[in-house]
């Protein structure tokens, strides 16, 4: 039994990706990247008010990163560059903040990850041979650059990065995008906000888990081949970066509302 079959899937809800009718963006290389569905989008809107979050200072956050990181390399291609990487894979495998070592067994070694931000850290609690292998797997970290040491850590081994900016991380992002602009090869920029803004794409989703589960879908990964690990709304797993529980678990439940939202429309 591979890792594939331990814990939450997308997969057994549908054995098909379908597309749907998203939101199209385009690239600094002019690829797309297609939402699974605008509800995934028009989400956003709706948690802005439920925290009474202004859309100016996503907004403010999103166009300071384009502006920070315009010229880099690493973004050029990007999302083509993500969707070849998870071509033909057998599976992925996204970690949540909730995450145990003991999840990952038995590994299931045609497998690629995609780590929430600081649930990374879990590879380094592995045996070594183990740890090794699942490092060499990773195919994506997804972060809102709150994740502490093990996402600085994953920032500087040249791994894939969808970093996302928000109204409420404007001082945090640049640290990561300072290791990111040296060490990193292939970059993504993602932003949650309605319209469009260059060199940055929406995928859609509000958490780095429910985020990179949209981004997994959107570059064409069959929702039969996603599982998840290590996500819970009823607790905050240990790899959250640091935040108030109470508000913590009331983002957990928009989580499960997008994933819902996932599973019905791809």
């Amino acid at each position: 039994m591979g890792i594939g079959n331990r814990g939450p899937s997308l997969g057994f809800l549908n054995s098909e990706y379908s597309g749907g009718m998203g939101m199209n963006v385009v690239g600094p290389a002019g690829e797309k990247l297609q939402a699974v569905d605008f509800a995934l989008i028009e989400i956003q809107s709706r948690i802005r008010s439920d925290f009474n979050w202004d859309v100016a200072d996503d907004y403010d956050s999103a166009e300071a990163l384009a502006d920070s990181a315009s010229g880099l390399n690493c973004t050029n291609n990007a999302f083509n560059n993500l969707k070849d990487r998870f071509n033909n894979c057998s599976n992925v495998v996204i970690l949540g903040a909730a995450v145990e070592p003991k999840d990952l067994y038995p590994f299931d070694n045609e497998c690629l990850f995609v780590a929430a931000d600081g649930s990374v850290g879990v590879f380094d609690e592995l045996p070594d041979e183990d740890a090794k292998s699942a490092w060499q797997r990773l195919a994506l970290v997804v972060s809102d650059a709150d994740g502490g040491d093990a996402t600085l850590k994953a920032a500087s081994m040249s791994i894939p990065f969808a970093l996302h900016a928000h109204g409420d991380n404007k001082k945090e992002w640049p640290k990561l995008l300072s290791i990111l602009d040296t060490q990193c090869d292939l970059l993504l920029l993602t932003h949650q906000c309605p319209d469009e803004i260059n060199g940055m794409v929406n995928p859609g989703g509000f958490t780095d888990g429910d985020r990179a589960a949209c981004i997994v879908a959107a570059c064409d990964v069959p929702i039969s081949k996603i599982t998840l690990l290590g996500f819970q709304s009823d607790f905050v797993g240990r790899w959250t970066g640091i935040t108030d529980p109470v508000l913590k678990l009331r983002k957990l439940k928009w989580m499960d509302e997008v994933l819902q939202l996932l599973k019905g429309v791809a």
